[in-house]
């Protein structure tokens, strides 16, 4: 059974593509980047503060869902630059008071819209 998520609180896709996927107890939430909403634009910053946007977006389709990132099993972060880690991590780990999810971290050669950080996850109910 397949539940298509959608909440005006996270970014539109810019693809062909939902922001999140249900599927039975699972929910698979697209890779984010640090689109304000409200704004329909990226925030402007660094990476710390797309890495903020990033996250409250994954926490707002997590909540649309009946969620919060207590349910997160798995997520995968893309990155620009590798040295960007450590500030990444920081905001990142605060979103996990307790038993942090499995993931991994990868540099890649270009990021959708050209951007410094983006955030996939893995959820369950």
């Amino acid at each position: 059974m397949k539940k298509i998520i959608n909440t005006p609180d996270a970014p539109k896709p810019i693809g062909p593509y939902n922001q999140a996927v249900m599927a039975n107890d699972t929910l698979y939430i697209s890779g984010q980047i640090g689109i304000d909403p409200a704004a329909g634009k990226m925030v402007e910053g660094d990476v710390v503060v797309q890495a903020k946007q990033v996250m409250k977006n994954l926490e707002n389709i997590l909540k649309a869902a009946g969620m919060d990132f207590s349910n997160v099993v798995k997520t995968s972060i893309f990155l620009k630059d590798m040295h960007d880690f450590p500030k990444v991590n920081e905001v990142y780990g605060g979103c996990f008071k307790s038993d942090p999810p499995a993931r991994e971290t990868v540099q890649v050669g270009a990021l959708p819209l050209f951007v410094d950080v983006e955030i996939s996850l893995i959820a369950v109910k």
